[in-house]
């Protein structure tokens, strides 16, 4: 597929949270498409008390390795390490996707020691030769409030104490579904991204009965397998393009090849009809 490919006319749904959905608009702009923001996720500080919180990144220095779930753990948990003292010597940091890799790294001018392979996720994180022998290895993961448990449970069967610390909640933005009502019937969207399971359901909540059915014909772009199986059980019945990874570049070259599939069809219609 020719990356020259440009998304001129194409309306793009961008639903990542307000303070990182700037990058893929940038480059969906930039391709000559019209990125529209409708963040479906809000990203806060934790519930827990921050005197609960203090106590344990006071341990910090107990654990061997910690584990960054997302750009927004290491955001949030290097915030708060830092007003700690610091990360400790020795402890080992491992991340799942390379935008979580790529953040720690300019935080700290250090790059994590272990980082999953393609397909960035926590099944390919657990094949790495570091996350194997882990008796009685002290690791804490930094993440959001809830989530997959498939992570700790590996590690807890390895021999490892696990340990979460939830640095900050996914909330569901308040967003009027005239918003969206708005901007179906201006033909803004024709294909919307989408990057974590609860962003996808936030959307429908967001949509309403209103919009419900317009949204579920309307084409998606994942980062994920499960997120597409999680889509159709939902009730979206268009058409679902995977993307390699979860980061903006990948987003942009998946939306590329619909593009392109919707030009070669049109093209294809116009040589049927002569």
């Amino acid at each position: 597929m020719s990356s020259t490919i440009d998304l001129k006319g194409i309306g793009v749904m961008v639903t990542r949270p307000a303070h990182q959905a700037e990058p893929l608009c940038q480059q969906i702009e930039k391709a000559g498409g019209q990125p529209f923001r409708l963040p479906t996720l809000e990203i806060l500080p934790p519930e827990r008390p921050p005197d609960e919180l203090q106590r344990q990144l006071d341990r910090l220095h107990k654990f061997d390795m910690a584990i960054f779930i997302s750009p927004n753990a290491v955001e949030r948990a290097i915030e708060l390490i830092r007003k700690q003292g610091g990360v400790p010597p020795g402890l080992k940091m491992a991340t799942i996707g390379r935008g979580s890799a790529g953040l720690l790294t300019r935080l700290l001018g250090r790059e994590p020691e272990i980082c999953a392979p393609p397909p960035f996720n926590s099944e390919a994180l657990l094949t790495n030769s570091g996350m194997q022998n882990l008796s009685m290895r002290n690791i804490i993961i930094f993440r959001g409030n809830g989530g997959r448990e498939l992570l700790a449970k590996t590690l807890r069967s390895r021999g490892a104490k696990v340990e979460y610390c939830e640095v900050y909640r996914r909330a569901c933005p308040t967003i009027a579904p005239a918003t969206l009502t708005r901007a179906r019937e201006q033909g803004k969207i024709d294909i919307i991204t989408i990057t974590s399971g609860e962003g996808l359901r936030n959307l429908v909540h967001i949509a309403g009965p209103t919009n419900r059915h317009w949204l579920f014909q309307t084409p998606l772009v994942l980062t994920n397998r499960r997120l597409a199986a999680l889509a159709q059980e939902t009730g979206f019945k268009q058409q679902m393009l995977v993307a390699n990874e979860a980061s903006d570049s990948a987003m942009i070259g998946a939306i590329r090849k619909w593009a392109t599939q919707q030009t070669d069809s049109r093209c294809t219609g116009v040589q049927d009809e002569r």
